[in-house]
């Protein structure tokens, strides 16, 4: 596909120090949209991922997903002469984004009001686990921890199991997301106004934005909610069907949706039976309603289920392991799995664009770089100004 139109951050230049997944997931996001993106890794070793998950042909694959649409240069951000580097490339900048724990850039020369002085247009993202305020600013974070901080684990599994996490690292990838709309936003208002600011998110804070409803019933009644598995905390019937060969996911969430999916299974009758003829009834006898369902839609196959309900306008679907979801004609349609080409790598698949833009879409336009691939590009240039100022 040809796009002739610029992408919308093409032009805007990006200093990432960022390593793992939080950070290089919030660069990924604004290179896919067109920006520079040059990587500062540590000599001779670079980002940790790039030695981390399945490799072949000497890549790791975890590495070139979350590191395409970069360039990489090496610097070691504890030796005088790199920092002096850093320092230039940084006047030529628009974006600085870092994921260091609060308190490391500064120590290494590299605060606020040092950032300020070399660039005043300069956009700063610092993504971190808690925050730079407050009591745990300065612990160390990981999902797993910023998970069970949040109350997102305690409303997740059965009631009579153990809490449970997220199988992918979600505080990490909320954190990274809500850091590329700070990014552009502050780009936006600096446009507006000719001067940089200050961009911070942390995965406490992004995950807990995402407590949804569960948080605004909270907030209004004080009570906890309850782990309901895959049933939902609010409404009833809601959650996973026993077909003949498997489970059907539905999700009827109004009383609307309700009554076609009753009806769709030949159960609307129950709707008028006092047992089950408002939410909170449904909701008290959630099991037994649940059984009832359960023994009608053994009858027919998954196939015969997701098809006649979501003809009906009921959302359903089957679960799919991860092979079969990245392999289904809808991911496909959507170009949601893509193939990158790495030279002297072979090619690798990844996941592709979550956002569309008609005119001017995300793109690779490069992979991911080899270790100091754009040092000579970015550095020598820097040097001769250096040099001449001298």
């Amino acid at each position: 596909m040809s796009h002739t139109a610029k992408q919308p951050l093409e032009g805007i230049r990006v200093v990432d120090l960022t390593r793992v997944l939080s950070g290089p997931f919030c660069t990924m996001l604004l290179g896919d949209m067109g920006a520079e993106i040059i990587k500062i890794e540590p000599p001779q070793k670079g980002d940790v991922v790039r030695q981390q998950g399945g490799i072949r042909n000497g890549l790791s694959w975890y590495f070139a997903a979350f590191n395409r649409n970069k360039k990489s240069v090496e610097l070691d951000l504890y030796e005088e002469g790199d920092k002096a580097l850093l320092a230039e490339m940084i006047r030529t900048a628009d974006v600085l984004v870092e994921n260091f724990r609060p308190g490391v850039l500064e120590r290494m020369g590299f605060g606020t009001d040092a950032l300020k002085r070399l660039n005043p247009r300069l956009v700063t993202c610092a993504i971190n686990g808690y925050g730079s305020t407050g009591p745990y600013a300065d612990r160390p974070a990981f999902d797993f921890i910023a998970q069970a901080m949040s109350g997102f684990m305690s409303i997740n599994g059965r009631a009579d199991q153990e809490p449970l996490r997220s199988g992918q690292p979600i505080t990490d990838l909320v954190a990274g997301l809500y850091a590329a709309f700070g990014v552009v936003n502050a780009l936006r208002a600096r446009d507006a106004n000719g001067e940089g600011q200050h961009v911070e998110s942390a995965m406490l804070n992004g995950i807990v934005s995402f407590m949804a409803y569960l948080a605004s019933e909270h907030l209004m009644t004080g009570e906890l909610p309850a782990r309901t598995g895959n049933d939902h905390p609010l409404v009833a019937p809601y959650g996973l069907f026993r077909a003949r060969d498997g489970e059907v996911a539905v999700a009827p969430s109004n009383d609307v949706v309700l009554r076609r999916f009753m009806r769709a299974i030949d159960l609307e009758s129950l709707l008028d039976d006092p047992r089950f003829d408002d939410n909170a009834k449904r909701f008290e006898r959630r099991d037994e309603l649940n059984a009832l369902i359960d023994e009608r839609m053994m009858g027919e196959s998954q196939a015969f289920w997701i098809e006649r309900l979501n003809g009906a306008g009921v959302p359903s679907g089957k679960v799919q392991n991860i092979a079969e979801a990245l392999a289904h004609p809808q991911i496909a349609a959507q170009d949601m799995v893509i193939d990158v080409e790495h030279p002297g790598r072979g090619t690798v698949r990844m996941t592709g664009f979550p956002v569309k833009l008609s005119d001017t879409p995300c793109m690779v336009r490069m992979p991911a770089p080899e270790l100091g691939a754009h040092n000579d590009e970015i550095l020598e240039p820097l040097r001769r100004k250096m040099r001449q100022t001298a």
